[in-house]
C-alpha cells in the first residue's frame, strides 16, 4: 500500500487514562511507552479489520491507467483531490474532467483519469476512517485497542507479545473485519 497517513489522529488524553486503569498504573513515567502502543494498536486493528478506525487525511499514490482504480485504504469519506506525478516527481494539478470519482456504500474510494498528460502517477488525497474520534468510536473496537495495547504491555518480555491480535480481541473486531475473496 503506498498510503501516507498526512495527519494522523490525535487520541484524546481519556484514552490513555482509560489504558492505565485497565493496567492499574497510576504514574505518568510510562505515558509514552503507553502512548506508542495505542498508536500500535489502531495500526494492528486496521490491518485486521481492512478498515481505518480514526478518520485522519491520506494521501495514496497510484499509477497511471485506464480504468477504475480502487484505493487501498477504507472507509473513503472523500476524495478531496488528484495531481498528477510527472517522471521528475514533480506534480502537476490535473484539470477538471480529466478524471472521476466514485465512492462506493462499502467505503472503497475510486478513480478514473480520462487524462493525464505527462504524469505517470497520480497522488489521491483523501479522508478515511470509521469514527471522527475516540468516543465515536464503536464499543467493540475501542475496547478491543484497550485490550490490545495493555496485551501488549503486559506480554511485552514475553512471548505472547507475538500472536497479534489475540482471540479475545479479535472476537471483538470480528463484526468489523471486511476479507476478500481471491
Amino acid at each position: 500500500m503506498n498510503r501516507v497517513i498526512l495527519t494522523p489522529p490525535v487520541l484524546p488524553s481519556a484514552t490513555l487514562a482509560e489504558l492505565k486503569q485497565w493496567l492499574g498504573i497510576t504514574t505518568p513515567r510510562d505515558d509514552s511507552v503507553l502512548s506508542a502502543l495505542l498508536a500500535a494498536a489502531l495500526e494492528t486493528c486496521e490491518a485486521f479489520t481492512c478498515r481505518m478506525p480514526l478518520v485522519a487525511p491520506c494521501e495514496e499514490v497510484l499509477p497511471v491507467r485506464a480504468g477504475w482504480q480502487a484505493l487501498s485504504t477504507r472507509p473513503v469519506q472523500a476524495i478531496t483531490g488528484i495531481e498528477g506525478i510527472v517522471a521528475d516527481g514533480s506534480r502537476l494539478a490535473l484539470p477538471y474532467g480529466a478524471y472521476e470519482i466514485d465512492l462506493d456504500a462499502d467505503g472503497t474510494g475510486r478513480v478514473r483519469l480520462s487524462l493525464s498528460g505527462a504524469a505517470r502517477k497520480v497522488a489521491v488525497r483523501f479522508t478515511a476512517g470509521l469514527a471522527d474520534d475516540w468516543d465515536s468510536l464503536p464499543d467493540g473496537l475501542r475496547h478491543g485497542l484497550i485490550r490490545l495495547a495493555a496485551h501488549q504491555h503486559r506480554e511485552r518480555d514475553g512471548s505472547a507479545a507475538a500472536s497479534l491480535p489475540p482471540a479475545s480481541v479479535a472476537a471483538l473486531w470480528r463484526p468489523w473485519r471486511r476479507m476478500r475473496l481471491a
